[in-house]
């Protein structure tokens, strides 16, 4: 696993210690913002803001959440890939889940773009196994209007090994405290208060699923990936990613693919296309893809985390107020974000 403690050091062409690496995908430094004053905060989410206005693509350190946190998660994670494929398929997701918690079934996240060619997609299914955890399987604690789809409420499913639970309940936990975090921050980038997403996501439904993607002995079919090209689906997505190649890249406004920096102890964050729905697209949902290593490193195998932040069952997304006026009237009629979020898992694997 990597070293989760060293930090690049600044770069000094940038003229600011929160933006520490500058580039299309920007690490920038959300430390200021967690201890700091009302101005620290406001620079950091103005920091942040452009970035959701270019590339909508950040890594970010000086999140506080801990190392320890991170490893145990990682450690779990390692462990349950490696079980026997039988131990694995007997946790698969109930065929009923529109979520898909539990071990995940074969899909194409790529079909889940409206202009995809769904058929062609799914010949070509992602080179990839998830575990995906969910706070609605744990039958407490969270609200579902009495119109939200009963299978929501499905449990989540639980491999026997020893902490694999704990691990995954802790940092989900954590994820939970830095999401709402960066939220506020992205109010405050978008000239509302502070506090204005607070109560659409404080009965979020976050799916945490766990990637692996495995050793590639034989060459992958043409145009077949880790991950399909695709946007993420929700308000933002935190990513704990290993250093092993083969990783994430997007795609800039010419077209061309670009790696997204690896960083020890770092945490990549994007926009899903909620938020840019909800901002009117003055914030980008950009789309990205998992390649595939170079065939001399096919052997290796890599783990990823993303904590696919999704709002309330019943958080009507509309255009926010700031993100509107005259010349730029509201482009997306408003949505539901429970429904838009189990239709996006309907078009993908096929539910």
């Amino acid at each position: 696993m990597t070293t989760m403690s060293t930090q690049p050091a600044p770069d000094t062409r940038s003229g600011s210690l929160i933006t520490v690496v500058d580039g299309y995908v920007p690490v920038i430094d959300i430390g200021p913002a967690r201890g700091g004053t009302a101005a620290d905060r406001q620079a950091v989410a103005e920091a942040i803001g452009r970035v959701c206005e270019t590339s909508g693509f950040l890594v970010i350190v000086g999140h506080g959440v801990p190392e320890e946190s991170i490893a145990s998660v990682y450690d779990a994670t390692r462990r349950f890939f490696a079980l026997p494929q039988e131990a694995k398929e007997a946790l698969r997701s109930d065929p009923r889940d529109p979520l898909m918690r539990g071990f995940g079934r074969k899909g194409s996240l790529a079909a889940s773009n409206a202009d995809a060619s769904v058929e062609d997609e799914r010949k070509r299914p992602d080179l990839s196994e998830t575990f995906t955890y969910n706070r609605l399987g744990e039958g407490h604690g969270v609200r579902l209007p009495d119109s939200a789809d009963d299978r929501l409420r499905l449990p989540n499913k639980w491999p026997e090994l020893p902490g694999f639970a704990e691990a995954y309940r802790a940092y989900y936990a954590r994820m939970e405290d830095l999401a709402q975090e960066i939220m506020r921050l992205f109010a405050l980038a978008l000239d509302l208060p502070e506090q204005w997403f607070d109560g659409k996501v404080d009965q979020h439904m976050t799916n945490m699923t766990a990637n692996y993607y495995p050793a590639q002995p034989v060459a992958p079919e043409p145009g077949q990936l880790r991950k399909g090209v695709h946007s993420d689906w929700g308000s933002l997505t935190i990513l704990y990613q290993d250093e092993s190649p083969g990783g994430l890249q997007v795609q800039d406004k010419s077209g061309q693919w670009l790696d997204v920096p690896v960083i020890p102890g770092s945490f990549v964050v994007n926009i899903g296309d909620l938020m840019a729905i909800w901002t009117n697209d003055k914030w980008v949902s950009t789309v990205h893809r998992v390649v595939n290593p170079p065939r001399e490193q096919a052997h290796r195998e890599r783990y990823s985390i993303p904590f696919f932040h999704q709002p309330n069952y019943d958080a009507l997304i509309e255009c926010i107020p700031t993100c509107a006026g005259p010349g730029r009237p509201a482009r997306y009629a408003p949505v539901l974000s429970g429904e838009y979020i189990t239709e996006k898992f309907r078009r993908a694997y096929d539910l």
